[in-house]
């Protein structure tokens, strides 16, 4: 998942640093991430992982770093894909 963050963080954010030179920890907001460039990497992130980041999740320490992303975001996914593994094996 954080490959898919950094590809999306590198297209969407609009930060002044190249993302591939953040560690995973790196504070996103010090290399230049904007509130517009928070809002446009959230809806990537709905976008590419077909998940709904709920409102009580979105705050500024989502979008601190990578990994606050990836740990917030992972059960998100997870949902996802047991819904919808329950959906597929409903539907044999």
């Amino acid at each position: 998942m954080k490959a898919e963050l950094r590809r999306i963080i590198s297209e969407t954010a609009c930060i002044d640093v190249a993302v591939e030179t953040l560690s995973d920890t790196d504070d996103l907001y010090a290399a230049g991430l904007s509130s517009f460039g928070t809002l446009r990497v959230m809806l990537a992130i709905e976008d590419a992982l077909s998940v709904q980041i709920p409102e009580a999740l979105i705050t500024f320490e989502l979008f601190r770093s990578i990994d606050s992303l990836a740990n917030a975001l992972a059960p998100l996914v997870q949902e996802k894909s047991l819904a919808h593994r329950q959906y597929a094996a409903a539907s044999r």
